[in-house]
């Protein structure tokens, strides 16, 4: 217990997969090719989403916001992470590790809070479509959106202060590419039973109850569809609703197999490596899903290009 501050002078070496190191050489061009994608995509997301007057509207300004981040997401990972590839020693600081370890849980709780509002935006244009511009004002998504943002961050400190006030009896070994409160828990001199539990009952919350009004939501939204007599327009609307969902259900599936599962049977290169997929594919994906399938974003995206 006296050497609980330790951690602060002499910070985290972090593991990786420093017993594979031609995986690592692989890893890095992975890395780095799906953040340059990543930047790419989700950029242009927002850029076409704030100058295209067609695009001003609550579901654009929600995906603009999950392109950002998305963005924010892998900036605050992949840097750290590509550095670590490349150099024997990987090491990371006291205070870099606190930094990463609230921005990176905040991010992700935003994140899942606001597929929840867009899910909310999706059962209003389809099942309330006539009172859709009064329900959804510029007011109310904006509300929506601040309290995604202030979600995340009450859930990042909820789970990272305890993990990092918990004592490093010298061991500084960090089996991750980052730091994560799972790897955390790993290095701790005492029982951290009790920390486990709030983990995972806080995380249990906080995604099941947004993925169950996501859920909720499209019960909703496949009534009012099928209710409709026009095939086509009853395509349209499935294909409308379509790349969120698809979104929703790689994102959910992805933090669920990470963070609500017991901690012997956590099988930590196979958490690394879905930590990767989670953290520099997925972003790319969300751009992708988005404008391959939203004739409203290719068409912003094609006046953009051509200046119009």
């Amino acid at each position: 217990m006296g050497r609980a501050n330790d951690s602060s002078l002499l910070g985290f070496i972090l593991l990786g997969f420093s017993d594979h190191p031609h995986l690592e050489a692989v890893l890095f061009v992975f890395d780095l090719f799906f953040y340059l994608l990543t930047l790419v995509g989700n950029f242009t997301i927002i850029i076409i989403s704030y100058l295209d007057p067609s695009l001003h509207t609550p579901i654009y300004f929600f995906l603009s916001n999950l392109s950002f981040l998305d963005l924010c997401i892998t900036t605050s990972l992949a840097p750290q992470t590509l550095v670590n590839l490349r150099r024997s020693e990987k090491i990371i600081t006291y205070g870099g590790c606190l930094v990463q370890l609230y921005i990176s849980l905040a991010l992700g709780s935003t994140e899942c809070i606001l597929l929840a509002v867009m899910a909310l935006d999706q059962y209003v244009a389809v099942c309330r479509p006539l009172y859709y511009v009064v329900i959804m004002n510029s007011r109310l998504y904006q509300k929506l959106v601040s309290i995604s943002w202030l979600s995340g961050l009450a859930n990042s400190l909820i789970h990272a202060t305890p993990a990092l006030q918990l004592p490093v009896c010298g061991n500084h070994r960090l089996d991750h590419f980052i730091c994560e409160v799972p790897a955390l828990f790993k290095l701790a001199c005492v029982d951290t039973t009790i920390n486990e539990l709030v983990l995972f009952v806080v995380s249990t919350l906080f995604l099941l109850i947004p993925a169950a009004l996501i859920l909720l939501s499209y019960v909703f939204i496949t009534q009012a569809v099928l209710r409709i007599k026009s095939v086509e327009v009853r395509h349209k609307a499935f294909r409308t609703c379509f790349s969120h969902l698809a979104v929703v259900i790689i994102f959910y599936g992805t933090i669920i197999y990470m963070y609500l599962q017991p901690s012997n049977s956590y099988d930590q290169d196979q958490g690394k490596c879905i930590f990767l997929f989670y953290t520099m594919v997925i972003p790319t994906l969300n751009p992708i899903i988005y404008t391959l399938r939203n004739k409203d974003v290719k068409g912003a995206l094609k006046r953009l290009l051509s200046g119009k």
